[in-house]
């Protein structure tokens, strides 16, 4: 049977069953904030079995298109070199919302599998949730299958409801637990049944899932029952296909035998030639056709951000395959005809938008392959080094200036065994974003022409304003009178709780809203000097100059931020204890996630300084002193001793915060008491200009979640070497002992074998003109072993021009070494060189003696060959 004709004949046989066949839902889901993008067949249905749907009918049965590319269900990095990994896929699927439940779930199942697509009874096998008595009871006293067929699926590593056979859609919805259905390829595929140490292999092959709606998981993980039990079940086609198709990979069934043919006849024709036909590279590329053709079906564009992100990635994945297979112009677009002929019959969405999704692809497929060429050269050279790891600034620049999200690289790299300091990586993201942030506060905030009422600010008292009023709004810059749904817009109150950005705190998030509309606050700036600007978007209905609104900040990050506020003066008092009155503080950023405080210092601090710091600051917090502000003018405020930063303007009234044993000129938000902070942990401190350094630390939550998973890693990694966390730094010194031992060991051993290999090569040495030449590879050796046989093959040779060679990890390395009475005529430098721009590289060094490598170990026998005959030209 063709796909096509296994899709409908699963259709017809549940219809048969009552169950109404429901055309398949968007890959985009419709009003549900939780999902990227549907990865289920019960993801249209999740209303109806929460209780707050009702259908005409209660049995549903769907071929419901699936992506799983992005957010939890994320199959993208594996699809392309596995079986059976998809980003779209097929789920077929049967539903029960309150009607029938475990028994006939069970027998419809079992039913179409043996009697419809005639399937040997004795090759299928089930599990069942470890708790399921009466599942387990249906398979083997009703259904008759054997007890050695049926495998309890217990909790995974004591999480209840974590295990394979409890299912859920996400962290939250409907869920339950589950049995499965497995095909037995024989005994001639490796691999064990569900639940084994093999179950990994290939032998046996989930085909089914059946679950048993029973519970709603709230977000804070608690399990309600629904109203009714219902049945949510899910055979992907393409591994039903493959079964009875009789093959063992998702890519050899009808569907993808065709996309792969139209796929390698698009590449050939791109510049590749003739591409080899089981390239890994074509398996992408006819996969992820699906999913950016539906993807863009449905109303998704490539784009920067959320669903066009995922979308661009997978699509310049698959570009960049056709790179790597020899296509050099566009090729990607033309697949979609090719994907319409195999699946349009069964969505006809995809004929009628068959011309947008090709123009949508080749625009990006245009864009894209203008900057590829250069992406890739930067990539590969990195590469070229042999480094083991691409650094986070490469990899920024790549992402930055050529379009290479970072999981494209780390994909490049990933082929080659090497990964992509990705923290580095996002070190640099965030500083790009803050730039951006704060380019787009300024675009935003000048030019402004405000000529109201100053903004008063309550912020400090409380965090909701119930009887704001709308003084003025913005959108685009120009002032106006109203800004409906959709409009990103700044908005200036009367009266006001948000803290607009000073001082290094930043500007306060939250919601402005009445009953008619509702304002999404991303972020509070200064329009003037004592006008509060609130940027964001309206999120429904209309806001108008003079309306009445409530004022609502985001009380989580307000105090997340005050934290780290209050916990920078206790630091700056702290460095000044430490390192000296010399410190002042240079600058500073506070926000919900962390403190960055830069200094004024004259080198790095020791862990001793550091330890310092933080007992001193955790100490204030313990002592829990209330905190204390008071304005007042200038003058006095000198006299408390309050610190003032050089340079800084400062009103004649200033606010003057006491905070533990910190005295600071401040109008940021800060904790009640030094308690309220919680905990300080200091997580880095580097240089950033000459005589400038910088602390980052976090507080309160983020800081005991910070610990926690450096406990994790330190008990992660005290199980690997079977030790106590107290006995790591002991084991780990042990550990590095041995491996020092063995490379000494195998630094003896390379040695030992090159000298041996270089005892066999003296004979072969070729007199010219009375010098002795040799050019030879060492096999197993390494550029030590090279230089030791090097001088032996000088000493025993005495007049002598030599080359040596060895070849690991697909890098040639070369040594070059002429004895003194003979550099008058051959210079090794040069005759290193010679070899080396043979094999892709350079190299030179010493008259006597140099060396160079090279990345084509192909051009190598070739290159020595020629040595001789290099070496008679000059002597």
């Amino acid at each position: 049977m063709k796909s096509s004709e296994i899709r409908d004949k699963f259709l017809k046989f549940f219809e048969s069953k009552g169950h109404a066949i429901v055309p398949s839902s968007p890959v985009v889901p419709g009003d549900d904030p939780t999902l990227l993008f549907t990865n289920a067949g019960m993801n249209q249905f999740k209303d109806v079995f929460l209780g707050f749907d009702k259908r005409p009918y209660t049995r549903a049965t769907t071929a419901q298109k699936c992506i799983r590319a992005g957010g939890k269900h994320n199959d993208l990095e594996n699809v392309g070199y596995t079986a059976r990994h998809h980003t779209f896929f097929e789920m077929l699927g049967n539903f029960s919302f309150g009607d029938y439940f475990k028994h006939d779930a069970i027998q419809y199942a079992w039913e179409l599998l043996t009697e419809v697509f005639k399937l040997p009874k004795d090759k299928l096998w089930v599990t069942v949730y470890a708790e399921d008595d009466e599942a387990y009871d249906i398979w083997h006293k009703t259904v008759g299958v054997p007890a050695e067929r049926i495998v309890r699926i217990g909790d995974n590593k004591g999480a209840r409801y974590a295990s394979d056979n409890f299912w859920m859609m996400g962290d939250t919805g409907p869920c339950g637990p589950c049995t499965e259905i497995f095909y037995d390829h024989g005994p001639e595929i490796a691999g064990g049944p569900p639940g084994s140490p093999d179950e990994d292999g290939d032998r046996y092959i989930e085909i089914w899932n059946n679950v048993f709606m029973q519970f709603n998981r709230d977000e804070a993980g608690v399990m309600h029952k629904l109203p009714k039990p219902s049945v949510d079940t899910g055979m992907g086609l393409e591994r039903i296909t493959a079964v009875l198709q009789h093959v063992h990979s998702n890519y050899e069934i009808d569907t993808f035998v065709n996309l792969l043919a139209a796929a390698k006849k698009a590449v050939d024709a791109a510049g590749a030639g003739d591409c080899d036909q089981a390239s890994p590279s074509l398996k992408v590329i006819a996969d992820h056709i699906r999913a950016c053709t539906f993807t863009v079906v449905d109303g998704v564009i490539p784009s920067n951000a959320g669903r066009g992100y995922v979308l661009r990635r997978i699509a310049r994945r698959a570009i960049r395959h056709g790179y790597k297979l020899g296509a050099r112009k566009p090729f990607f677009h033309a697949l979609v005809p090719a994907l319409v002929a195999e699946m349009g019959d069964a969505y006809p969405e995809l004929r009628q938008n068959e011309k947008r999704a090709t123009e949508v692809l080749k625009q990006e497929e245009d864009a894209f392959f203008r900057t590829i060429a250069n992406g890739m050269e930067i990539l590969e050279k990195a590469l070229a080094t042999g480094t083991k790891q691409i650094d986070g600034d490469t990899a920024f620049k790549l992402h930055d200036t050529y379009g290479f999200p970072v999981d494209l690289t780390a994909d490049v790299c990933r082929e080659r065994g090497v990964t992509v300091d990705e923290a580095r990586f996002n070190v640099l993201l965030d500083e790009q974003r803050q730039r951006a942030r704060e380019a787009g506060k300024f675009k935003m905030a000048q030019g402004l022409e405000y000529s109201g009422s100053p903004t008063t600010f309550h912020g400090y008292e409380k965090l909701i304003h119930e009887t704001a009023q709308v003084t003025a709004i913005y959108v685009d810059g120009t002032q106006v009178t109203e800004a409906k749904s959709g409009d990103d817009a700044v908005i200036v109150l009367d009266h006001t709780p948000f803290y607009a950005e000073s001082g290094g705190q930043v500007g306060d998030t939250g919601e402005l809203r009445n009953a008619v509309a509702r304002f999404l606050v991303e972020d509070t700036i200064k329009i003037q000097a004592d006008v509060f600007g609130h940027h964001g978007s309206i999120a429904e209905g209309v806001i108008k100059v003079g309306d009445t609104i409530v004022a609502r900040v985001d009380a989580e990050k307000r105090a997340k931020t005050m934290r780290n506020h209050s916990a920078t003066h206790l630091l700056h008092k702290a460095l000044r204890e430490v390192l000296g009155a010399h410190v002042q503080q240079k600058g500073s950023l506070v926000n919900a996630e962390r403190t960055r405080f830069d200094f004024a210092h004259n080198g790095p601090m020791t862990l001793e300084q550091i330890r310092k710091v933080e007992a001193i600051v955790n100490a204030e917090i313990l002592a829990n002193e209330a905190t204390q502000a008071k304005v007042m003018p200038i003058e006095d405020a000198q006299k408390t001793g309050a610190m003032m930063l050089f340079g800084e303007k400062y009103g004649d009234e200033v606010r003057v915060l006491s905070i533990g044993s910190s005295r600071e000129l401040c109008g940021g938000t800060h904790v009640q008491r030094t308690g309220d902070i919680g905990l300080f942990k200091v997580v880095s401190e580097s240089g950033v200009a000459a005589g400038v350094r910088r602390i980052e630390a976090i507080t309160g939550d983020n800081a005991l979640a910070y610990l926690q998973s450096l406990e994790s890693t330190v008990n992660q990694m005290a199980g690997t070497l079977k030790a106590t966390p107290s006995e790591l730094p002991s084991r780990i010194g042990s550990v590095l002992d041995q491996v020092k031992s063995l490379e000494k060991e195998l630094a003896a051993a390379k040695g030992k074998l090159a000298s041996a290999q270089g005892d066999e090569l003296f004979a072969k040495a070729v007199d010219v003109n009375g010098i002795k030449v040799l050019a030879a590879t060492l096999n197993g050796a390494d550029v030590p072993a090279l230089r030791e046989t090097m001088d032996k093959l000088k000493d025993k040779l005495k007049t002598a021009a030599i080359v040596l060679a060895t070849v690991n990890d697909g890098k040639v390395s070369l040594i070059a070494g002429v004895t003194s009475d003979a550099i008058t005529k051959v210079k090794a430098g040069e005759l290193v060189n010679f070899v080396a721009q043979q094999v892709g590289g350079k190299g030179g060094g010493r008259p006597d003696m140099a060396q160079a490598g090279g990345t084509d170990p192909a051009g190598l026998p070739k290159a020595l060959d020629g040595v001789t005959d290099w070496v008679r030209q000059r002597a």
